[in-house]
Formats: C-alpha cells, sequence, structure tokens
C-alpha cells in the first residue's frame, strides 16, 4: 500500500513530531490569538461594543383577585410570571410557542396565550386555573364536569382546556358539538380525550350560562 511520504503511519507527520490533530488546533490557537489580542486593544481604547442590559420594569398585575407588584425584565411573559414569581404552577408550559394551548389562561375573561403574552402589557384581571371557582368557593362548574366526563388523562394540557372551555362558553361558542370542537382546536390534548372534552362543556354550559 502508497504511503504518503509527509506521515508515518501512525499518522504523525514526519520530521516534525505531531499528530494532524494537533497540527489543526495549533493552526487554530494562532487563528485565535491575534482576533482576541485585537479584543483586548479595542476594550482598552473604549471601542468595545457591549450589549445593552434590559432595565427592569415595574408591573402591577391582578392574578386571581389579589394585587401583586413586580418588577421585571420587559421581556418576560406572562407564563413565567406566573409559574417562577407568584408559583402558580397549575399554568403549563408546553411548547412555549403558543401552539398547544397548555399555557391558556383568562385576561379581563379572554382566553390568551400566556407564553406569547408580555407581562408588562397586561392591564386587566388574570385568572389561573387556582383562581377559577364557584361563588361559594368549590369546583367550577366546567371542572366538575371534567371529572364527571373524565376529560383528562395526563392531566398535563388540563387546566388550559377548562380555562379555555370557560371562555368558549362565555363567548357563546358551546351551542353545539362542531362548534366546541372548533372553538377548542387551539388546546391540544396528547392522550386525545377531545370526545370527553366536549362532552364536559356541553354539561357544564347550562350551569354557567344560568349563573
Amino acid at each position: 500500500m502508497h504511503m504518503d511520504h509527509g506521515a508515518t503511519s501512525s499518522g504523525t507527520l514526519a520530521g516534525v513530531g505531531m499528530s494532524r490533530r494537533q497540527l489543526l488546533s495549533g493552526t487554530a490557537a494562532v487563528a485565535i490569538v491575534p482576533a482576541f489580542t485585537s479584543i483586548l486593544s479595542h476594550r482598552a481604547e473604549g471601542k468595545m461594543t457591549t450589549l445593552s442590559t434590559p432595565q427592569a420594569t415595574f408591573a402591577e398585575l391582578q392574578v386571581n383577585g389579589r394585587q401583586h407588584q413586580l418588577a421585571l425584565d420587559s421581556r418576560t411573559s406572562l407564563l413565567d410570571v406566573l409559574r417562577e414569581n407568584l408559583h402558580l404552577t397549575g399554568t403549563k408550559k408546553g411548547c412555549d410557542h403558543g401552539q398547544c394551548g397548555a399555557c391558556t389562561v383568562l385576561v379581563g375573561g379572554r382566553r390568551v396565550l400566556s407564553c406569547l403574552t408580555l407581562a408588562a402589557s397586561v392591564r386587566e384581571p388574570v385568572t389561573t386555573i387556582e383562581g377559577l371557582r364557584d361563588a361559594k368557593g368549590g369546583l367550577h362548574p366546567m371542572q366538575q364536569a371534567f371529572i364527571d366526563h373524565d376529560a383528562f388523562q395526563c392531566g398535563y394540557c388540563t387546566p388550559g382546556q377548562i380555562l379555555s372551555a370557560v371562555a368558549c362558553v362565555h363567548e357563546g361558542h358551546a351551542d353545539t358539538p362542531d362548534s366546541i370542537r372548533e372553538y377548542m382546536s387551539g388546546n391540544l390534548c396528547r392522550c386525545a380525550a377531545y370526545p370527553n372534552i366536549v362532552a364536559a362543556v356541553q354539561q357544564a354550559k347550562p350551569e354557567m350560562t344560568n349563573v
């Protein structure tokens, strides 16, 4: 077999005493050092460009009837404030891209995806699954209906499903099974409990609309 005269059978460069890997690593280091030196010199001369640090934003949130005053990074989502700052972990972080509906909460009675909502932009009362209850402090009719119809399995999507279902009724979209399916389609259930969810919404609607 022909062998390159510039290398030995072990991959070491002849007459140099280093492997190809060592040579490539050394070459990369030689290329990096001047660039790093240039960065240091620019910093010493006051020419270094730095990323600006986001300013803390004062936010006042009313969540489940309680007022909260918070200093937040202006980029913080409502979902992260609920979970990390207020420790209301009933609201779930699913895809974190607004595609699964697990993080659905009510803002001013309207359903919103809390992962796509900036906390600092919220001006209306927020209701999470922890704050959803009937007038006597018991289970909300929709919560009871989900239990009655076994409308969940793993339960991860259930808080978002229930809050979305409450809004679906209040919006007037719970008149038929097809309408319920259409207006609940933004909430995904990986356990496929969709028929049970529709049945739960149908059961809860009369009690909710008579309140």
